[in-house]
Parts: C-alpha cells; sequence; structure tokens
C-alpha cells in the first residue's frame, strides 16, 4: 500500500534524527513509529478493561469495610 507522507521540516528533521538512532531507513522508522502508537494504545486499553473489572469486584469488599467502621 503506498501513501504519501506530507512533513513540515521540523517533522522530517526529526524523523531523520528518529531513523539514523535506529539505523534505519525513514520509512522503517515510521512505520515502528506508527505500531509502537498503537501498542501503547491497545496495551492502555487492555489496561483500563482491567481496572475497570477489578475495582468492579472489589466494590462490595471497599462498602462492607467502610460499614465495619
Amino acid at each position: 500500500m503506498a501513501m504519501t507522507l506530507r512533513l513540515t521540516e521540523d517533522q522530517d528533521r526529526a524523523l531523520t534524527l528518529l531513523a539514523r538512532t535506529q539505523g534505519c531507513s525513514k520509512q522503517e522508522a515510521t512505520t515502528r513509529a506508527i505500531v509502537a502508537a498503537a501498542s501503547r494504545l491497545l496495551d492502555d486499553a487492555y489496561i483500563a478493561e482491567l481496572a475497570r473489572n477489578v475495582v468492579t469486584e472489589y466494590a462490595g469488599v471497599e462498602k462492607r469495610i467502610r460499614q465495619a467502621r
């Protein structure tokens, strides 16, 4: 799949620096950045779901503790 990516000069310099740091092409650095960002978002979504489940699970325990005081 082909895609044109339009960057400002500053963004292009940042991408060039990223590619040099990673020892890869700007194309590969872009792909890696996209995958890393998606991975963080998915991990965050998983953690948020886990937290919602735990909070729901322990809500009754917290209520009983408060009542026991």
